[in-house]
């Protein structure tokens, strides 16, 4: 997936430098890519995953 392409749909859901983690997985299923790919583009551009559902991110 380009990262243009996520960046923009981050954007659209009003993401600046947090996102909570059934956000990422909304934006995952909006692009219809693996959840590891928007949380791989998370960390790469200092975006912080909130809320984790699966007690992984803090």
């Amino acid at each position: 997936m380009n990262g243009e392409t996520i960046q923009k749909a981050l954007q659209d859901a009003g993401v600046t430098n947090t996102i909570s983690c059934k956000d990422a997985w909304v934006v995952a299923e909006k692009l219809n890519i693996p959840k590891s790919e928007i949380g791989r583009y998370c960390s790469e551009h200092g975006i912080k995953i909130r809320h984790c559902q699966l007690g992984c991110f803090a």
